[in-house]
């Protein structure tokens, strides 16, 4: 599958998707983001993909939307605009990454080596854990562009870093220092410049030795769908069934297995075969 505007390589059980318009500061369009659905779609269906890493060539992330075509850059009404960022109707054609990475079964880290800003940022909230160099910065700029926040994050956003630091943030549109952004809880961990891939190569390789592809898949729909309600009826309603029908099948005799005789796990579940159902998962959560 080729891609003009993404990186797409296989490293063992990772699957690297890096953000490839270095010239522009890998600033976003509607192509790359129907390229991210795709690369996220050829994960999800690959049961040898164990963990997606999306990352960047350059030195930043992404500087947000690509913004060439001058101040008419959002005005969908103008080829460029409509080229850019989708039709005058709001929708996003192909592009609707934040559907296909919340739809994905495997579990994703973001490598910031750079700054991102404006839908740089926002796109990269569905993903799972953030690692994030020293030297990059994050900014939700939208209000100083005359725009809203977008790709959901008006709901991924305060999940994340809580209200209060959402509205901080979005208000003011100003950049926020990789130190603040760990603090507050959109990175999971602030690297040495240059070291955020090999942090991220490290965690992915980790998760991908250790864990059930499948119990992976089941835990990181459940705490995207639960952690959002008011109370724990709805996690308990799922969790004691999803795990007695577990229990009954191969990962988890060999998980505990490797446990007992002190070694790795060969998990023989595989997503696209062995996924109990999950009527609590909608089919369309973007």
């Amino acid at each position: 599958m080729s891609y003009r505007n993404l990186l797409v390589e296989r490293e063992g059980p990772i699957l690297w998707v890096r953000l490839n318009r270095p010239e522009m500061l890998n600033a976003y369009t509607n192509e790359l983001g129907g390229e991210l659905v795709r690369a996220f779609g050829e994960a999800d269906a690959d049961d040898s993909v164990r963990v997606v890493v999306l990352s960047h060539t350059g030195r930043v992330f992404c500087a947000g939307a690509d913004v060439s075509a001058g101040a008419g850059a959002f005005d969908t009404e103008s080829g460029d605009g409509a080229k850019n960022f989708g039709a005058r109707d709001g929708s996003r054609g192909d592009s609707n990454f934040i559907k296909a990475m919340m739809n994905c079964r495997k579990p994703s880290i973001v490598a910031f080596n750079g700054s991102a800003a404006g839908v740089g940022l926002t796109l990269t909230l569905p993903c799972d854990i953030r690692i994030a160099a020293e030297n990059a910065k994050f900014g939700c700029v939208f209000t100083r562009r005359g725009l809203v926040p977008e790709a959901g994050s008006a709901w991924f956003l305060p999940r994340l870093v809580g209200l209060a630091t959402a509205l901080k943030w979005c208000l003011t549109g100003a950049l926020v220092p990789a130190q603040e952004a760990v603090a507050a809880g959109l990175v999971s961990e602030v690297v040495a410049i240059g070291e955020a891939e090999s942090r991220a190569r490290e965690l992915a390789l980790d998760i991908a030795a250790n864990c059930s592809p499948v119990a992976l898949a089941l835990t990181r729909r459940m705490l995207w769908k639960f952690s959002a309600q008011e109370g724990p009826a709805g996690a308990l309603s799922v969790d004691a069934p999803l795990n007695i029908a577990l229990g009954a099948k191969g990962d988890v005799r060999e998980g505990v297995a490797a446990f007992l005789e002190k070694r790795s796990p060969q998990f023989p579940l595989s997503v696209s075969a062995d996924m109990p159902e999950t009527p609590w998962w909608p089919s369309d959560p973007a």
